[in-house]
């Protein structure tokens, strides 16, 4: 059990880690996900499955939805703005 606990613990710093490497916006909310995922497990084998549930409702789930959906959003308006950018040249031409 031990190493299982040491497995997590490593994935846990190497998922910390790489969020703040990534440069990518959805690499890095994946990674999150991940991040929330193995936080959720080590609550379980600390026996306080309260807090696994809620990290894994919360973290996993509400908030990368939530990033998910600011990202979209976020490319969103950068391809309406590349849209009237190239509108804008044609038009003076």
């Amino acid at each position: 059990m031990r190493i299982f606990e040491l497995f997590l613990l490593i994935g846990l710093i190497v998922c910390a880690l790489s969020v703040s490497f990534t440069k990518k916006l959805l690499t890095s909310i994946i990674i999150y996900m991940s991040y929330s995922s193995i936080m959720a497990i080590i609550w379980v084998i600390l026996q306080s499955p309260d807090l696994a549930v809620t990290e894994a409702a919360v973290g996993a789930g509400v908030t990368s939805i939530l990033f998910f959906v600011t990202l979209k959003k976020i490319r969103a308006i950068q391809e309406e703005r590349q849209e009237k950018e190239r509108d804008d040249e044609e038009g003076g031409k």
